[in-house]
């Protein structure tokens, strides 16, 4: 088969006159340039240069052989543009799996901007509170909260500093009081969901000087966590959550922030995915959009930037 690079240079040469030229033109040595006519004049069975110490000139067979070299040669270079054109483009199918209330109340509306941006993509959305098998389901990427539990994931940081806030509604602090200690906790009714393979009923804080974690309870529990926040929202107990779960209903005042002071837990979200080679350009656009909304989200709560204990 011929090679791409012995057809530029006989184009070259029969364009300049010259092999040495041609070969320095391609910043090769001349005894490689004369080795590689030799290669396609053999391929070929035919002699296409004739060359002596002060000239070079296009045999016959030559001349009837370089119209079809420029031809493959330009439409190599047609194919290759077309290569770059495409992936250019944000096309094709993106499939991932994302938390159930991050994805429902702000992935969701975040992915129609996406696609209206990008309207030759094609997504596919699976929401769950439990982890993705990237290695199974038909997913390419997950978000998640958390520390991945599989260190052979790739996971690629989307709001590192996220962390999760006590919050209940007005009507419920109203109706119970607001608990200004810690320790209150244990009177109020407290709602549970399931972080990873558990039910996250082990809180932790830490109040400027050392760690406090305690066991709650309450009269619910749910596997997925944005029935919580409805819960919350219904103002039958006090939620603790990502703050990017609650952030629009806490600014929207249907929800309090109670203790702020305090530092709550990290809850970091991550784009995870089984190899690098799914970092597709929809995937890197996805992430750098995301990265940008869920900070300007972050930005409005101050205590998240707080140094990490």
């Amino acid at each position: 088969m011929l090679r791409f690079d012995d057809l530029q240079l006989f184009v070259r040469a029969a364009d300049l006159g010259s092999l040495s030229a041609a070969a320095r033109g391609m910043d090769m040595s001349a005894a490689v340039a004369s080795a590689a006519l030799k290669r396609i004049e053999q391929q070929l069975g035919a002699r296409l240069l004739a060359r002596s110490t002060r000239s070079l000139r296009l045999t016959a067979e030559g001349e009837g052989f370089l119209e079809y070299a420029r031809a493959a040669l330009s439409n190599l270079d047609e194919g290759r543009r077309l290569l770059a054109s495409g992936q250019d483009q944000v096309s094709g199918i993106l499939q991932l799996s994302a938390p159930s209330d991050f994805g429902r109340n702000l992935l969701l509306p975040w992915l129609d901007e996406f696609q209206r941006e990008h309207p030759k993509l094609t997504v596919r959305l699976l929401l769950g509170d439990r982890i993705a098998d990237l290695f199974r389901q038909p997913v390419d990427i997950a978000l998640r909260y958390g520390e991945p539990e599989d260190s052979s994931l790739v996971a690629l940081p989307i709001v590192p500093q996220n962390r999760r806030v006590l919050c209940a509604t007005p009507g419920y602090l109203a109706r119970h009081g607001e608990p200004r200690h810690l320790e209150q906790l244990a009177q109020h009714n407290c709602l549970l969901y399931m972080l990873g393979s558990r039910v996250h009923d082990h809180w932790s804080f830490h109040d400027g000087k050392r760690e406090i974690s305690l066991t709650v309870s309450g009269d619910r529990f749910s596997d997925d966590a944005d029935v919580v926040r409805l819960w919350a929202l219904a103002g039958v107990g006090i939620a603790y959550k990502s703050w990017l779960d609650v952030a629009a209903d806490v600014l929207a005042g249907r929800l309090k922030v109670l203790m702020p002071e305090l530092l709550c837990e990290r809850a970091p979200l991550n784009l995870l995915c089984a190899h690098r080679a799914q970092l597709s350009k929809p995937v890197k656009l996805l992430r750098e959009m995301l990265a940008s909304r869920c900070t300007r989200l972050s930005s409005q709560f101050p205590g998240l930037s707080d140094i990490d204990h």
